[in-house]
């Protein structure tokens, strides 16, 4: 059976009542995670575990803490961005900040695509969560409007420009991306960027542009990548994807030409594969030759696999 999405099913209650509070307060308690990220990566232990804090990074080392909600157990959880902190090595700017309170001295800190696979659905869900909020806070320090700096409220979900004369109010986004299983009969189509690795073919994607529907964007993007014409646009499923801040719209599209055209400005190769050719692809990194599906923590391996083991 064709696995569970990850990164899906969020476990927390976001508790959108409780953001008017003061974040000092609403952080304030005993039964407190703070997840600290650092340049885009989290804190993990030698068994590749998150690790979390009890208190949240205090003066100018650390951007204003995000309340992320309340677990079952009546837990909070919020994140905070540790990036302005310099690495503990000058030398060795992948390894992590200095020690700090609360972590283990020797926590490693990666990028939530590496281990994310291997993680608990529900906590792979919240860090993602959390990933995403501090990379929307990256990107919003200032107005885009009229450029003055902008102020965090309601616990990290929402920036308000300091300009009285302006005052315009930002609040967290995220990017909507379609990505489609193109298939015609026992065949699926498949491509490759160059900077992929060694193999890994994959679904085509593409962003959402302003003025279309997500069908129109299904069959622009697969008449533009592979000049294939795709008729009946069917949904299946959608997946918060933080890297950096979309959220993957999942499809299967039924072609109504085949003959392949690659634009070599989006994709490397790309090709029809049969039903059965996919049971016998290897895995990112299992150093065999031949093709490679992607990631078992993608939607675009959930829309494959799903397809290839439906009957009829």
């Amino acid at each position: 059976m064709p696995h569970a999405l990850h990164y899906t099913g969020q476990p927390l209650d976001r508790a959108d009542h409780l953001r008017e509070e003061d974040i000092r307060t609403l952080l304030s308690g005993d039964r407190l995670r703070v997840l600290p990220v650092w340049r885009g990566r989290h804190a993990v232990g030698p068994d590749r575990m998150p690790l979390w804090r009890t208190r949240p990074e205090p003066g100018p080392a650390a951007e204003a803490p995000v309340f992320l909600g309340r677990d079952a157990a009546g837990i909070t959880w919020a994140t905070e961005d540790l990036s302005a902190r310099p690495p503990a090595d000058p030398d060795d700017k992948d390894r992590g900040p200095g020690p700090l309170a609360g972590l283990e001295a020797e926590a490693q800190w990666l990028d939530l695509r590496t281990f994310g696979v291997t993680l608990p659905a529900a906590l792979a869900a919240t860090l993602a969560y959390a990933r995403g909020m501090i990379f929307w806070h990256a990107g919003h320090r200032f107005c885009g409007r009229c450029g003055a700096p902008t102020e965090v409220g309601r616990g990290g979900h929402i920036r308000l420009c300091t300009n009285t004369d302006c005052a315009a109010p930002s609040f967290p986004r995220t990017d909507p991306a379609v990505i489609m299983l193109v298939t015609d009969g026992d065949r699926c189509l498949l491509g490759r960027q160059a900077q992929w690795p060694d193999g890994m073919v994959s679904t085509l994607a593409g962003f959402v542009e302003p003025g279309e529907t997500l069908e129109e964007a299904v069959a622009r993007e697969v008449m533009e990548e592979a000049g294939i014409r795709v008729g009946a646009v069917t949904y299946r499923a959608s997946q918060p994807w933080p890297f950096p801040s979309s959220l993957m719209l999942g499809f299967w599209a039924a072609a109504e030409t085949t003959a392949i055209t690659v634009d070599e400005r989006e994709l490397a190769h790309a090709a029809w594969f049969h039903r059965d050719d996919l049971a016998a692809m290897g895995e990112v990194g299992d150093g065999a030759p031949g093709w490679k599906l992607p990631r078992r923590d993608s939607i675009s391996r959930w829309l494959i696999e799903t397809w290839r083991t439906r009957e009829g």
